[in-house]
């Protein structure tokens, strides 16, 4: 069926006309002549000639309404239905919101009519002063319901309770009554106010005294953690402000649920508030004043049981957490990972150096095949060089046979014995000097010549050897020469040098050689800078002259050395002999001048003393004549006297080493 708009809204008349009695117009229709049609409606040819304009013309001449085929036509809602339409589709739900609704009372009036209250035994002992510590559901018979109760339920619920337990109709009864709002069914009214209301209802349900707030310990849950703490939990979700609370799941859940889970517990919003259980009421005060010191001690109090509630969410959180058998098999899953990780790093490494190792040898091999092939090739070249040489060798002796036979041939050129046995030297001469080829151009023309051409040829070969041997000779005595006098002038510069070495700078070479053992950085530097702050002679030493001449003592006899040292001694005392004599105070032992006849310390005794002032620290009392005890042989002044001159020493090396470090350093 098509319903078409009517051109006049609100008149009444369905523009619409059925055809349902076969009947055609037959001014619109004259095949059919005014006959009852019987085509069926699909088929009717009379339909189908008909145009839709002729079929709405013929309605309205008619006021007739008009039937026509089903179609399907694409509608849009608007206004009102759309808002609903809207909230169908948001819903899921393919009826109206209306419907929805209707449905929901039905839902909750059915819940209403199954709603069965429960009797409190004591509320009739209540006490209507002490209302603040009543159970209201219990009260208004829904202690099996409680905080699950709808706001239809709970006024059921007062309604059926005003009914049965109103003052008027237990007079009526009988039964005695109080005066005053001390009757027990102030508890009731009482109940109904807070529970009616969300705000107070809220604030009681926080409080609710059959909400259990035991937190499960961790050795109650070992056997059996998820039957423990899977019911805490679920009870503790209503307190949170956001919906959809995660379960605690089971052994075979993800790891990603678990951790949304205890994420969601660890930082768990909870509305739970504590007003209900606030001392004071500030309706009661007297004064402003008083009103606000009331709200800020109920403020307090309220804080500081709210931190004791998240304290005791978050202590079941912790010991779930700790006592949850999947994040131990989660640790040692990851613990496992990582150690799976490790090993395959470990692997991947332990093939990446067999690789490299690889490699390296491969590199060793082919620098050792490229080493001995070039070995054998320079072997293969010596044995060529050898074998050319032993030729060469081999050619120079034939040729020189044959000159000495060509020689002898010709009676050494001479006939006098004296001048044969003079050529006979000059040929050996040319035997050794001449190379290969002079050797055998000179046989040549010994063969292929005459006598007198031979002798020439001969002659003339041994004045060139003469020639080049007494060049040869000249610039040997010219180099003698000239390396004489090389070192003459470098034993003259010697000469001079230790001229001006003195006495004074040789014993503080001695000293400055003992004091900056070998191993100290820089040493020769550091002698050198020594003996330029601590020489009399205001010569400047460098480390090349300061070398040099610790070279030249070395070799000197110990004689010498003796004599030096002894000479430093006698001009010592000569300037240190004459000391001032005090009074008769004896001398102090701490700053006593040095004794010159001491004995010298040998290394085991200084050992010794090393040892016994590591073990007798500065405060221990007497502590010198325990160290002298540690030391045989030696006193108590010798032991200072030494100790004195080491530290003295040690002072010494360090400013001398710390003069070159910075002279090296302004050199940069």
């Amino acid at each position: 069926m098509l319903l078409l708009p009517s051109a006049a809204e609100g008149q009444g008349t369905a523009i619409t006309h059925a055809l349902t009695s076969g009947t055609c117009p037959p001014t619109k229709f004259p095949s059919c002549l005014g006959r009852p049609c019987l085509s069926p409606l699909p088929s009717n040819p009379c339909l189908s000639s008909l145009d839709p304009g002729d079929l709405l013309q013929y309605s309205w001449d008619r006021e007739e309404p008009l039937l026509l085929a089903s179609a399907v036509c694409q509608v849009e809602p608007v206004g009102r239905w759309f808002e609903a339409f809207v909230k169908r589709r948001n819903r899921n739900a393919s009826t109206s919101f209306q419907e929805l609704e209707d449905k929901k009372e039905l839902s909750e009036e059915s819940e209403d009519e199954e709603l069965q209250l429960e009797e409190f035994p004591m509320l009739k002992t209540l006490d209507p002063k002490d209302w603040k510590n009543q159970d209201h559901y219990a009260v208004l018979g829904l202690g099996h319901v409680r905080y699950k109760a709808t706001q239809r339920q709970i006024k059921a619920a007062h309604k059926t309770m005003v009914l049965k337990h109103h003052p008027d109709k237990r007079k009526a009864a009988g039964e005695p009554i109080k005066e005053g709002d001390n009757d027990y069914f102030t508890c009731i009214t009482k109940a109904y106010e807070m529970l009616s209301d969300p705000v107070k209802r809220r604030a009681f349900n926080s409080v609710d005294p059959t909400f259990d707030n035991s937190v499960p310990s961790k050795s109650e849950a070992k056997e059996n953690f998820f039957q423990v703490f899977s019911p805490v939990f679920e009870r503790n979700s209503r307190w949170s402000n956001k919906k959809n609370v995660p379960k605690l799941g089971d052994m075979n859940s993800s790891f990603e649920d678990v951790d949304a889970f205890y994420s969601f517990w660890y930082n768990f919003d909870s509305w739970r508030e504590f007003s209900y259980l606030d001392e004071e009421e500030k309706e009661k005060a007297e004064c402003r004043d008083e009103r606000k010191w009331i709200e800020k001690q109920n403020r307090a109090t309220r804080a500081q049981r709210k931190k004791e509630e998240m304290n005791r969410i978050r202590t079941l959180v912790d010991n779930a957490y700790s006592c949850d058998p999947r994040i131990k098999k989660f640790k040692e899953e990851g613990k496992a990972k990582k150690e799976a990780e490790k090993r395959a790093k470990a692997e991947a490494r332990r093939k990446e150096q067999e690789a490299k190792e690889k490699q390296r040898q491969a590199e060793l091999e082919a620098v050792r095949l490229a080493k001995e092939k070039e070995e054998e090739e320079v072997r293969q070249q010596a044995l060529l060089a050898k074998k050319e040489k032993e030729i060469q060798k081999k050619a120079i002796k034939k040729e020189r046979q044959k000159l000495r036979n060509s020689c002898k041939n010709w009676n050494h050129f001479s006939d006098n014995e004296a001048d044969r046995v003079k050529m006979m030297e000059e040929v050996e001469k040319l035997c050794d000097r001449l190379e290969l080829a002079s050797l055998q151009c000179l046989n040549e023309i010994l063969a292929s010549s005459t006598r007198e051409v031979g002798k020439a040829a001969l002659e003339k070969q041994i004045e060139e050897v003469n020639e080049l041997m007494r060049k040869e000779k000249e610039e040997a005595d010219a180099r003698m020469r000239q390396a004489s006098k090389n070192a003459e002038k470098s034993t003259g510069r010697s000469g001079s040098g230790s001229k001006n070495w003195s006495e004074d700078d040789l014993q503080l070479l001695i000293k400055a050689v003992n004091l900056f053992p070998a191993g100290t950085n820089s040493r020769w530097e550091v002698i050198a800078n020594y003996m330029n702050i601590h020489s009399s002679s205001g010569v400047k030493r460098t480390a090349k002259d300061v070398i040099g001449k610790a070279k030249s003592l070395q070799k000197l006899d110990p004689h010498q050395k003796d004599d030096i040292n002894k000479k430093a001694f006698d001009k010592f005392k000569k300037e240190h002999g004459v000391a001032p004599q005090a009074d008769s105070a004896a001398p102090s032992e701490r700053f006593e001048g040095p004794c010159i006849d001491s004995i010298p310390w040998t290394t085991e005794e200084q050992k010794l003393l090393e040892q016994a002032l590591k073990t007798y620290p500065v405060n221990t009392p007497e502590r010198w004549e325990k160290i002298a005890e540690a030391v045989p042989g030696r006193t108590k002044k010798d032991c200072m006297r030494r100790y004195k001159e080491l530290v003295e020493m040690v002072k010494a090396k360090k400013a001398a080493q710390e003069q070159v470090l910075n002279a090296s350093r302004a050199r940069k």
